[in-house]
């Protein structure tokens, strides 16, 4: 080493021309940018979207007014107290802080989407300051909608000032909170037996899984575990389930739907079928019988109301503005891409895929049908017709939503790979093929607790269980699915609790 040189002069005797060459060159180059995925809600589509995404190449960012994700099956079960609300929620801050790439949460709503700038107007949730609510734009590249739906009253007057709905984990604890008040305002003594007979008497409208199990969850509450804590009040108890169909459960099979009817009336829940609510006060429901007209005044102490679902207005006025207006629900393609509008994805609850007329990719490819005679082409576009006809849309179930988020998910991982090498269907009206497979929907099966730890399955293959094994069948499917071990636990825990102590009866 020269005498000059100090120890770690090493780096200036061997440097050729810039010591500093190498820095400036790094420093030179581009920056990748990321891609901007804003994802729009927190249910079973958008949480699937986000645990299955393992791209880091997009700069992810999420928006909802509900910072965790709720295991919704489930919440019949926490209006009565057989599961607790903590046991069925998962942070959502818990579920991206796994992710080894940048999201970013922002509890706020969403009012309105700008696909011409792409930006997403938001609002906070909070009141920040008098002045009012805090607003601000996220942009995106690539927009998923997963904002659920919200409960379809059918305009019916008085259903939302008066009646409780099972869409949230607050209106589960809101509906537990109502049962208790109920019992303790009954039991006043100041209190009629007349009057009794109304505050205690808890209607359900609608017949189908979420109102048949909440009936069946509450009746087992108030006569396994309220009549030991207000043994006086048993007798005014009354639980009555409407349905303006023929039959409850009439999406399942008819040994399942026939199980369930029976299996209430043993039990005293009176099902009133072919009834039509037209108008919800304070203290009764007015029904309109379909068979003969006549209308019926029903006195009432707590209503629930599960009639199925409906568009959010956001995504009313988001469908008319790209010219879906006249449809009921927001219309995607296969690939769930938002029909009109470029880089977005609506899945889950708030969109239903348009399925690709048969008769239309048909009359596309043609070639072989105009070598037929014109006896046989008519034959063939009335089969195609008859099956285009047949062509249902998918159930707003958990499981649709769940299967749409992970499905869009690979499509977002593999991209790059797809640009370069399609795997989809061949393009009908244009060359070349679809970037991605389309997305393919598979019914994995149905669950109905029916109370009296009673489930009814109906599973792929035409196989129906009905009984005590196929609860505990339910018990261990719904434990599996469970978003984290934390609310296994929780759940399983709550589930035990249940066996050996009771329900909780308070209100907290």
């Amino acid at each position: 080493m020269h005498p000059l040189l100090p120890s770690g002069g090493g780096l200036v005797a061997y440097s050729d021309v810039r010591p500093f060459g190498s820095v400036y060159a790094d420093a030179a180059q581009p920056t990748i940018k990321k891609k901007k995925v804003v994802v729009l809600g927190t249910g079973w589509a958008g949480t699937s979207f986000l645990k299955n995404l393992k791209d880091p190449s997009f700069d992810v960012q999420v928006v909802s007014p509900c910072n965790y994700f709720a295991f919704t099956p489930l919440l019949p079960s926490v209006t009565c107290g057989t599961v607790e609300a903590r046991s069925v929620v998962e942070p959502i801050r818990n579920i991206v802080k796994k992710k080894n790439f940048n999201v970013q949460f922002k509890e706020a709503e969403c009012f309105k989407i700008d696909t011409t700038k792409q930006k997403v107007h938001c609002r906070s949730i909070q009141n920040i300051n008098i002045g009012g609510k805090e607003e601000f734009t996220v942009d995106y590249d690539y927009l998923v909608i997963a904002m659920g739906a919200r409960a379809n009253t059918f305009n019916t007057p008085g259903v939302v000032e008066n009646a409780h709905f099972l869409k949230e984990v607050e209106d589960a604890q809101r509906i537990r909170r109502s049962i208790i008040d109920c019992f303790e305002r009954a039991s006043l003594p100041s209190v009629s037996d007349e009057e009794r007979k109304k505050i205690l008497h808890f209607v359900v409208v609608g017949g189908g899984p979420t109102g048949v199990e909440f009936a069946a969850e509450l009746h087992d509450f108030l006569h396994e575990d309220l009549i030991y804590l207000y043994p006086d009040l048993e007798q005014h108890i009354s639980i009555t389930l409407l349905e303006a169909g023929d039959h409850i459960l009439n999406m399942f099979d008819k040994r399942i739907t026939a199980f369930a009817e029976e299996k209430f009336q043993r039990d005293g829940i009176k099902v009133q079928t072919g009834s039509m609510v037209v108008k919800v006060s304070d203290k009764s429901i007015t029904l309109k019988e379909r068979s003969s007209g006549e209308t019926k005044v029903l006195p009432y102490g707590m209503v629930v109301w599960s009639t199925g679902i409906g568009t959010r207005p956001v995504i009313m006025d988001f469908m008319k503005q790209i010219g879906q207006g006249n449809r009921r629900v927001m219309a995607t393609d296969e690939w769930l891409r938002v029909e009109g509008v470029p880089n977005v994805y609506a899945l889950g609850d708030c969109a239903t895929i348009n399925q690709r007329k048969v008769m239309l990719l048909q009359s596309d490819r043609g070639d072989a049908a105009k070598q037929a005679t014109r006896l046989d082409i008519e034959k063939f576009k009335s089969a195609l017709s008859e099956v285009d006809h047949k062509m249902k849309s998918l159930p707003p179930t958990a499981q649709v939503a769940a299967q749409q988020g992970e499905y869009l998910a690979q499509c977002f991982n593999r991209m790059k790979e797809c640009d370069e090498n399609p795997e989809g269907p061949i393009r009908f009206r244009d060359s070349g093929r679809h970037r991605f497979k389309p997305f393919r929907y598979k019914h994995l099966g149905q669950f109905a607790p029916l109370g009296g730890e009673q489930t009814a399955a109906q599973l792929p293959g035409d196989w129906v269980s009905i009984g005590h094994s196929t609860q505990w069948l339910w018990y261990s499917v719904y434990a599996s699915k469970l978003v984290s071990w934390r609310t296994r636990f929780l759940v399983i825990g709550d589930w035990g609790r249940r066996f050996i102590f009771g329900r909780d009866s308070s209100r907290i």
